[in-house]
């Protein structure tokens, strides 16, 4: 009975469309849809870093947990007195799959992350006498996998001075409050209570307008007034992270584009995790495809990975804080090093591009270290644009919403032509048939893509010249664009597979079987229920009705043939 392996009863559809039910009805499955754990990291005198209260019964962060604990404080070197907020991301082995929680709605960017964990860390530190080394030192660190610097840096504003305060209880009475928030669901605008406080934010979806406002795309949902309303849940404060580079964003732009290996070098784990958030998020809509830690130290697990001599440095941008690092990492092309910011009338001192060989002694001045040649001409309206708006006190967010929009523009001109020619390759929709397997996508081109550059390229959205096709030819050998080409190319076999489906629903099978054999049929209810498997796990965005039909279709195709055939079919 092997033909009939892979197959499922009728009873089986029905079953996977309640599971994500029943799966949010079991202990602490709304916790998980939005966090992992929470952690308490404290300094052990004979231990170091140790992790004291880890709250939720189903975590299991394995082998990482001495990674967190470390990544959880700041560098000794840093100096963070009071209290400090970053963030880290871990490499983790194996996944937990969220039975109840459906993304295909999420903007790529935004999916939730299945080999890392993100911390969210609200750090403490302060003078007491009653502790042997003299200083209180904790951290509360949220571990999620979902990238929502925005709204879990916010959630400990709230929540870490209290603990901090008023110890476990107030800890686990959040925790319960998390267990009752509703699903993280793109494309809606979300209530969610803690502490006395409801934080009112709208989850992105991917049919959303690439920089528009969440706040104005949810105004005409219903939902009560909230106190505390966050207008996004992962976009930083750009202008405010890019502030001692900002008349290196275009070439930094490129950096990110072709995902070259990249050390940022900072005075605290604040500005080093919010400049490698910024950093990655500059080539949005496109997904950062590289690895990345936006807070970087020499007790982490891919350490000897990251500094060896032997191979050229891997496709990753690292944070550090610790002096250790500017020796270690001296072989690397590109090198960022800031400063400690200093907040003026005028827009910060700006580092300067320097060769890598002035990379030597640890007081090394703040500059980007590279020998980096741009594919494009410099555009100098966006700097002088901003310089005016400190000039005129224009607010940081205003001021950010501008470098945002520039930074989108770019990275749209670069992409819409590799859409549009994308499209290319799909096949006409006349071409889909309901007796046949679905036509294949024809294969990415190079050259071909090249050719269509003259007439349909960059310049027709973008005033920037420079080497586009120099540009395009590095992009193609970064692990960007096999992670663009292999998200559309999948998005693009579900669209084929959706209209197949419709086109089947809407073909007269009744009458395509009266003269074929049993063999013919049954060949085709295995390869209907093939389809409608495929359907279900790959979320495929097919309306209920056309499911509805075609398992309707098989069970009438299936009562056509002799008993003892319908047995093993329904059997099976």
């Amino acid at each position: 009975m092997d033909l009939f392996e892979s197959n499922k009863p009728r009873s089986y559809f029905k079953s996977e469309r309640n599971s994500e039910v029943s799966a949010s009805r079991l202990p602490w499955a709304r916790f998980s849809s939005w966090l992992e754990c929470v952690c308490v990291v404290t300094f052990d005198l004979e231990l170091g870093q140790a992790i004291e209260v880890p709250k939720h019964p189903r975590a299991s962060l394995g082998s990482k947990k001495t990674s967190i604990c470390y990544l959880s404080f700041p560098d000794s070197y840093s100096g963070c007195l009071g209290d400090t907020q970053f963030s880290f991301r871990v490499r983790q082995s194996v996944g937990r799959k969220t039975l109840w929680f459906r993304e295909e709605n999420a903007p790529v960017v935004l999916k939730r992350d299945t080999t890392h964990y993100y911390g969210y860390v609200y750090f403490r530190q302060v003078k007491d006498v009653s502790v042997k080394r003299g200083y209180f030192q904790k951290s509360l660190v949220l571990i999620s996998r979902l990238p929502f610097v925005n709204l879990f840096q916010s959630l400990l504003q709230l929540i870490a001075p209290q603990y901090f305060e008023k110890l476990e209880p107030c800890l686990e009475a959040v925790c319960n409050e998390i267990d009752q928030w509703p699903a993280p669901i793109p494309g809606q605008t979300l209530n969610l209570p803690v502490m006395g406080v409801v934080i009112q934010m709208r989850i992105p979806s991917k049919n959303d307008k690439p920089g528009a406002s969440p706040l104005k795309q949810s105004c005409q949902e219903n939902l009560l007034p909230a106190p505390m309303i966050l207008p996004t849940v992962h976009e930083l404060d750009l202008f405010k992270c890019f502030q001692p580079i900002l008349i290196h964003i275009q070439m930094l732009w490129e950096l990110m584009l072709l995902g070259e290996p990249i050390v940022v070098m900072a005075p605290s784990p604040t500005i080093s995790s919010e400049t490698i958030l910024a950093l990655t998020s500059s080539i949005s809509p496109l997904k950062y495809c590289c690895d990345y830690c936006p807070y970087f130290t020499i007790h982490d697990s891919e350490f000897k990975e990251y500094t060896t001599r032997t191979q050229a440095p891997p496709n990753v941008i690292l944070g550090v804080t610790n002096p250790f690092f500017i020796k270690t990492f001296q072989y690397w092309p590109h090198i960022i090093r800031i400063g400690d910011l200093k907040m003026s009338g005028d827009l910060p001192k700006q580092v300067k591009v320097k060769k890598l060989t002035k990379l030597k002694t640890l007081d090394t001045k703040p500059g980007v270290y590279t020998a980096y040649k741009t594919f494009l001409h410099k555009d100098k309206t966006l700097s002088k644009r901003l310089l005016k708006g400190i000039q005129r006190k224009r607010p940081s967010e205003v001021q950010s919403a501008i470098l945002r929009r520039h930074l989108l523009e770019l990275t749209q001109s670069f992409i819409i032509p590799l859409e549009r020619y994308l499209v290319s390759l799909m096949p006409l929709q006349r071409a889909v048939t309901p007796w046949k397997n679905p036509p294949q996508i024809r294969p990415f081109s190079q050259e071909e893509f090249m050719g269509t550059l003259e007439h349909s390229g960059p310049q027709l959205t973008s005033v920037l010249k420079g080497d586009w096709i120099g540009l395009y030819r590095r992009f193609f050998r970064s692990p960007n664009f096999d992670g663009w080409y292999r998200q559309r190319h999948k998005e693009m076999t579900q669209k084929l597979d959706y209209l197949h489906l419709e086109i089947i629903c809407e073909a007269d099978l009744l009458a395509w079987i009266k003269d074929k054999s049993e063999v013919e049929i049954v060949d085709l209810v295995l390869k209907l229920r093939e389809k409608l498997v495929k359907a279900h796990h790959q979320q495929l965005s097919v309306r209920e009705e056309v499911l509805q039909k075609l398992e309707l279709y098989i069970e009438t195709i299936i009562s056509s043939l002799p008993e003892d055939l319908q047995v093993v079919l329904h059997r099976h």
